[in-house]
C-alpha cells in the first residue's frame, strides 16, 4: 500500500512541502498514531475546560476518562458542491447498508425537497455505518457559506472531520470557513481529494494548497501533518495515492479508523449530553440530537434539564434512539461518546444539557457567530391577499418565524416598526430565502423586504461586514467582471489560473452590500459561464454609497387585466415580466425600465370595437416575458419596493407606505 508523503513545516519555516512522494505505510500508521495522540491530549485539555466550567472533576488520584473503541465520530465537511452528499452514498452502499436489489436515489442524505430541486445540502443529517465491528458516525453538513451555522452547532459532537476538496478548484472560501472552526475545535483532520478521477484533476496543487490554508489558519505542526485520501465519490473508490485506486472506499474506512480518535468519555461521571440538533415527529413530538458525554442514558430515567442561566427543570425520557446504517433504531440504555436521539421532552432546545437529576450541571452551550443580513417580513397589504394562501394575519406569521428559531441558531427574528412586521436577521440572502421558500410552501401569505446589511458602530466609527468573493471566469469576460467588482467597492485580493483552461480565479474582498444582486449581474457579464462564491471575512470601514441597479421599475397604472393590444407598446419600454391574461393591480411592478427611474405604464388597456374595417390586420408578436425566481426578485428589488410571496405566486410591488421616488 502507498501512501503521500507528509506536507510539515516548523515554525520558523513555512514553505511547502515537496511534491507527494510514496512512503511505506508504516509511517503512515505511526504519523496518524502521532497526531491522534496530540489530538486525544487537545481533547482532554478541551474536557478539563469543560470540567471546570460546572463539570463534576473525578476524585482526587483517581481518573475515570476512557476511550471507546468501537466507536468513532466524524463530520464531512466541504465547500458547496465538492461532493460530500455522493462520498456518503458510496460509503452507505458499501457498508452493506442497503439490500443489492433495492432501488436508491441519488444524493439520498438530501431527503428535503428543496435540497433535491437546489442540488445542495440545507441541514446537517446523522448516519452510521459499521466497519469492522467499529461504528462510524457520519454527520453530513452543507457546504454553502449561509448554512454555516449548521456546520458550526454539529462539530463538538464529532473527533475529527473529513475535509472534502474538489480534485480541480481545490480550496475555496467554504474550505475555509469549516477548516477554522475544526481546527478551533482541536479536532482531527482527513484531506479527502474528490472528484480524482476528473480529466483536469491536479492533486498535487490541491494538497499544497491545502497545506497553505492549515498554515493561514495557525495549525500545530501536528495539525498540519494531516493524512490525505483521494477518492472518486460517484464511483466508490479511493487510494492513498492517486494513480493507484483501491476497487472501493476501503482505504477512506481505514483511514478514518487510524486518524480519527476515539471517543474521550468520563465513563463514570455524572451523565451530561448537549443538545444540538433537533427534529420533529407527528407521533414522538420534538426529538433532541446530541452525542453523549458521560455517564449512561436510559429509557424511562428522570434527568434535569439545565440551560445556560442555571434554569433546570426535570423531565423523563420516553424513547432513545441510536443511528444504525440508514434508520434509528430502539435502545434501551446508550453509552458515553455516542450520538443518539431523545424522545419525551417537549420543550428541549438546542443548547440545553441533558444532565443527572441529582448532580447533573451544564455543558458550555453552543456559540454560533452573528448574522449579517437583515429583512423585513410583513403580512400581505396588496388586492390579492387571501386569494392564494392559508395563513394571512400577523399572528399566523409571528407564531411561525419564533417557531423557526428553535432549530435555526444562526438567525433572529425581532419586532418591528408596527405590529404587522417583523425583522428577521440570517447569515445571507440565500439563508433567509431558504426559510422564504419554505413558509410559502406550509401555505403562508407575506411581503418581504429588499436585504439590508447589518453594521456594527464601534468608537463611534460605523462598522459594515465585508466578504470575499471568488469568481471563476473565462478570460475573455474577466474585464467586465472586474470592472463590475469594482463599481461594486471591491477590492481585488488575488488573481491566478484556475484547472479549466482559460479560466481565471478572482479573489476580492468586498462589502456585503455590494454583493446583493451582484450574481445575476455577473452571469450577465460572463454570459452565463462564471461561478461566483463568497464567504464572510470581517466588519470593515464603511466603503461609501454604491448603486446596485441602473434600471427603474415598469409599474402597472391600474388594476385589470393584461392584454395583447397594451403589452405590444408597453414591451417598447423595456422587459416585462407579464404576459397576456394576467391579473395585475395597480402599484405592481410589471417589467424593467429600460432607462433610469421608474415609468407607469398601462398593461391592461384594451383596443376600442369600431364597425370600421381594417384593410389590414396587423400581426404583432409580443417578447416572452421575464420570469423571475424568488432568489432574482430579493436581489432585484429597492428600498421602496416589496416581494408578495403567495403559495401559487411571486409578484413585486412599489411600498406604499414609502413616497414614490422617480416617478
Amino acid at each position: 500500500m502507498q501512501t503521500t508523503a507528509a506536507l510539515r513545516a516548523g515554525p520558523s519555516a513555512r514553505r511547502l512541502a515537496p511534491p507527494p512522494a510514496a512512503r511505506p505505510s508504516s509511517l503512515s500508521a505511526a504519523r496518524c498514531r502521532r497526531r491522534a495522540r496530540s489530538l486525544r491530549a487537545s481533547a482532554s485539555l478541551e474536557q478539563e475546560v469543560k470540567e471546570r466550567a460546572g463539570s463534576p472533576s473525578p476524585a482526587a488520584g483517581k481518573s475515570s476518562q476512557a476511550t471507546r473503541r468501537d466507536v468513532r465520530n466524524i463530520a464531512i465537511v466541504a465547500h458547496v458542491d465538492h461532493g460530500k452528499t455522493t462520498l456518503v452514498d458510496s460509503m452507505l452502499r458499501q457498508a452493506k447498508v442497503f439490500r443489492d436489489n433495492q432501488v436508491v436515489q441519488e444524493r439520498i442524505m438530501d431527503s428535503n425537497d428543496l435540497e433535491r430541486e437546489r442540488g445542495i445540502t440545507i441541514l446537517s443529517k446523522n448516519t452510521s455505518i459499521t466497519y469492522k465491528a467499529t461504528k462510524i458516525n457520519i454527520i453530513d453538513t452543507p457546504g454553502h457559506s449561509d448554512f454555516g451555522g449548521e456546520v458550526e452547532r454539529v462539530l463538538n459532537m464529532v473527533e475529527g472531520v473529513l475535509l472534502v476538496v474538489d480534485s480541480v478548484e481545490g480550496p475555496m472560501p467554504q474550505t475555509r470557513f469549516v477548516l477554522k472552526k475544526a481546527l478551533e475545535f482541536g479536532h482531527a483532520v482527513v484531506v479527502v481529494v474528490n472528484k480524482i478521477d476528473r480529466p483536469t484533476a491536479r492533486p498535487e496543487f490541491v494538497v499544497n494548497s491545502t497545506f497553505e490554508l492549515f498554515i493561514e489558519l495557525n495549525a500545530t505542526d501536528e495539525q498540519c501533518d494531516f493524512q490525505t485520501v483521494y477518492a472518486s465519490g460517484i464511483k466508490g473508490k479511493a487510494g492513498l495515492n492517486p494513480e493507484n485506486l483501491a476497487d472501493d472506499l476501503g482505504p477512506l474506512f481505514e483511514t478514518i479508523l487510524r486518524c480519527i480518535p476515539e471517543p474521550r468519555i468520563e465513563k463514570d461521571g455524572a451523565l451530561q449530553l448537549l443538545v444540538s440538533n433537533t427534529e420533529y415527529d407527528e407521533h414522538k413530538g420534538r426529538i433532541a440530537i446530541g452525542r453523549l458525554h458521560g455517564g449512561e442514558l436510559q429509557r424511562g430515567m428522570e434527568v434535569k434539564i439545565c440551560t445556560p442561566d442555571d434554569a433546570c427543570r426535570i423531565s423523563k425520557i420516553s424513547e432513545l434512539f441510536v443511528y444504525q446504517n440508514f434508520s434509528r433504531v430502539p435502545v434501551e440504555i446508550v453509552h458515553a461518546g455516542d450520538i443518539c436521539a431523545v424522545c419525551g421532552i417537549n420543550d428541549i432546545m438546542i443548547g440545553e444539557t441533558i444532565a443527572d437529576k441529582v448532580s447533573g450541571t451544564p455543558l458550555p452551550t453552543i456559540k454560533i457567530e452573528e448574522p449579517t443580513v437583515r429583512m423585513s417580513f410583513s403580512i400581505n397589504t396588496s388586492p390579492f391577499v387571501g386569494k392564494e394562501g392559508k395563513y394571512v394575519t400577523s399572528r399566523n406569521l409571528r407564531d411561525r418565524l419564533y417557531r423557526e428559531l428553535e432549530r435555526n441558531l444562526a438567525m433572529k427574528v425581532e419586532d418591528g416598526e408596527t405590529a404587522d412586521t417583523f425583522l428577521v436577521s440570517g447569515r445571507g440572502t440565500l439563508h433567509l430565502t431558504i426559510l422564504i421558500e419554505n413558509m410559502r410552501r406550509e401555505g403562508f401569505e407575506f411581503m418581504i423586504g429588499p436585504p439590508k446589511v447589518i453594521n456594527k458602530t464601534v468608537d463611534g466609527k460605523t462598522l459594515e461586514p465585508y466578504e470575499i468573493a471568488a469568481v471563476e471566469v473565462p478570460e475573455q469576460y474577466m474585464g467586465s467582471v472586474v470592472e463590475l467588482l469594482g463599481k461594486r467597492r471591491g477590492q481585488m485580493a488575488d488573481m491566478q489560473p484556475s484547472g479549466p483552461e482559460g479560466t481565471t480565479l478572482l479573489k476580492y474582498k468586498i462589502p456585503t452590500r455590494g454583493l446583493i444582486g451582484l450574481r445575476n449581474a455577473v452571469l450577465t457579464a460572463s454570459r452565463g459561464t462564471a461561478v461566483l462564491n463568497t464567504i464572510f471575512d470581517s466588519y470593515g470601514p464603511w466603503a461609501g454609497d454604491l448603486s446596485s441597479r441602473d434600471q427603474g421599475s415598469l409599474v402597472a397604472f391600474e388594476d385589470g387585466s393584461t392584454t395583447s393590444y397594451a403589452l405590444i407598446n408597453a414591451q417598447e419600454r423595456g422587459i416585462l415580466f407579464v404576459s397576456p391574461g394576467q391579473d395585475v393591480y395597480k402599484g405592481q411592478i410589471v417589467g424593467i425600465h429600460q432607462r433610469p427611474g421608474d415609468l407607469a405604464i398601462n398593461v391592461c388597456k384594451k383596443k376600442a370595437a369600431t364597425n370600421v374595417r381594417s384593410n389590414k390586420e396587423t400581426t404583432v408578436v409580443l417578447d416572452e416575458a421575464l420570469s423571475y425566481s424568488l432568489d432574482d426578485c430579493i436581489e432585484f428589488i429597492q428600498e421602496d419596493e416589496l416581494v408578495e410571496v403567495t403559495p401559487a405566486s411571486i409578484r413585486m410591488c412599489k411600498n406604499p407606505k414609502i413616497s414614490k421616488k422617480n416617478r
